[in-house]
């Protein structure tokens, strides 16, 4: 069984999902919408992606405020987890996603990846981000 991991943004969704092992995070797809409160295909096309890759657990980013505060992106990711949670039956977990956007920019600079182009793949990149904190804090709690 794999664990899916989620960017959620304004109009996207980056999505990753891990090895058949929870080892590693890959970064699948990014989901594009036109308004930000339009999620019924968004939704319909995570449901494919669960059963496509028999995903049971879903982690999604919990963007909170740097000072440890819940703004309004963080409290729109609440709601999407509620809705998750009621819509695939499976649970969500919350994690804390500050810096991945960062991050996954930083590692595309790394990579060579021009400017232009970063904009394309960064939200898909912090979702590989964000499940991969996840695997790892699992595997350490475990040791």
């Amino acid at each position: 069984m794999r664990i899916m991991g989620l960017d959620y943004g304004s109009k996207t969704m980056g999505v990753a999902i891990s090895d058949a092992l929870q080892l590693t995070a890959q970064g699948i797809e990014i989901i594009r919408r036109k308004q930000e409160n339009k999620l019924r295909q968004t939704l319909a096309r995570i449901e494919e992606l669960i059963g496509e890759y028999e995903v049971e657990k879903i982690v999604l980013g919990f963007p909170k405020n740097m000072n440890d505060t819940v703004g309004d992106r963080a409290e729109k990711s609440l709601a999407l987890r509620e809705t998750l949670e009621r819509r695939t039956g499976l649970p969500v977990i919350m994690w804390d996603e500050r810096l991945t956007t960062v991050s996954a920019d930083k590692a595309m600079m790394e990579a060579g990846i021009r400017r232009e182009n970063r904009k394309e793949y960064v939200d898909m990149i912090a979702a590989a981000l964000i499940l991969q904190g996840y695997l790892d804090s699992c595997r350490h709690t475990e040791a």
